[in-house]
């Protein structure tokens, strides 16, 4: 008999004597089927709970260390933790939609036009008399007369504002802009709307777009003060969106190394099936040629990554089934998890799989 297999018996059994649990590890059902059959009496696996750490044959399963927490992700609540005063920003108004005059129907006579300018110079002395709801009706009686006249509803929008109906006059202003793009009046107070509602980047592109124009030095004094707080913002959305833009980046980057790891993996695997050919090397299925008995099996039990391998039921079946027809590691070319095993031994045992 080769001394050597004698040698690595010698230290399986030495190994039993220390350490008997060894011998209720699920891989050695067969060895103890067989120590029953010749009337040994095996002891009773002790109660190993709390009693070792992971990595030994009674315990769990090492475990891998704790990851590192991950980065904090980019919230889209982001954008609002700038912080702007919002001094003279008032509640919306939100009253019924005002009457707008049917300004593409109507067919407007030279009678109806000339009411509507004197509609409209009563509001504008009412206005001077700090009426604002009488020049608020009359500026509408004005814009029904005459419904295609833009200075109409930029009147009546700076009545709204005053009266703090920003919303009101941001739809009076939409109206007149769509009749009359090149007139400065329904920007500047479209923007000075906007203002109010704390809308500081509509309000500086419209108050800007005022003085463009048709300066006004009032619109001025107005987009110097909001465009501070409109630069801030955009300054805030570009930095958010940089940020965004890395993220995106990152996670790009992330899955890139990630399929080329699997990649990397599945060529492994392939390369370990196509090489491959029996289970362990050797005659039966086994390492070093030697008959079903245990040939290495010293090295195999210091292993803690073999032990754990061979706790998988899957693992063991397939086991028992080579070791008992060798040919049948056909069945198994395709399976990863038997594969990686395979190429684990037989790189542990020094031989190559059999073809």
């Amino acid at each position: 008999m080769d001394p050597r297999k004698v040698t690595e018996l010698k230290a399986f059994v030495q190994m039993c004597e220390s350490n008997p649990q060894i011998l209720h590890l699920p891989e050695m059902s067969f060895f103890r089927t067989w120590l029953h059959g010749m009337g040994a009496t095996i002891p009773a696996p002790p109660n190993t709970k709390g009693s070792c750490q992971g990595g030994c044959p009674c315990g769990p399963s090492p475990t891998s260390t704790s990851a590192p927490p991950p980065e904090p992700e980019l919230s889209e609540s982001e954008e609002s933790e700038i912080e702007i005063e919002n001094d003279g920003v008032i509640e919306p108004d939100n009253d019924e939609p005002q009457e707008m005059g049917d300004f593409e129907n109507t067919e407007i006579s030279e009678e109806m036009m000339d009411q509507a300018n004197e509609k409209k110079m009563d509001a504008i002395n009412a206005l001077g008399e700090g009426d604002l709801q009488k020049a608020l009706d009359l500026f509408t009686e004005a814009i029904k007369l005459n419904p295609c006249l833009a200075i109409l509803y930029a009147k009546r929008a700076s009545v709204f504002i005053q009266m703090q109906k920003p919303n009101a006059a941001i739809r009076d202003c939409d109206r007149a802009i769509s009749i009359n793009p090149d007139s400065a009046q329904p920007y500047k107070w479209r923007g000075k709307a906007h203002k109010l509602l704390g809308h500081w980047e509509e309000a500086a592109k419209d108050l800007a777009t005022a003085c463009k124009l048709d300066y006004d030095e009032a619109a001025s004094e107005m987009l110097k003060e909001v465009q501070p707080k409109a630069k801030k913002i955009m300054e805030h959305r570009r930095k958010y969106e940089r940020k965004r833009e890395e993220k995106e980046i990152k996670e790009k980057q992330e899955r890139i190394k990630k399929a080329r790891e699997e990649h990397a993996r599945a060529q492994r695997e392939e390369e370990a099936r196509q090489s491959g050919g029996g289970f362990f090397p050797g005659a039966a299925g086994f390492p070093g040629g030697a008959p079903g008995g245990m040939p290495g099996l010293g090295d195999f039990l210091k292993d803690p990554e073999l032990l754990n391998a061979m706790k998988d039921p899957e693992v063991m079946a397939a086991f028992q089934d080579v070791a008992q027809n060798p040919a049948n590691i056909a069945k198994y070319q395709n399976n990863p998890k038997i594969m990686a095993l395979v190429t684990k031994l037989s790189a542990k045992f020094g031989a190559p799989p059999q073809p």
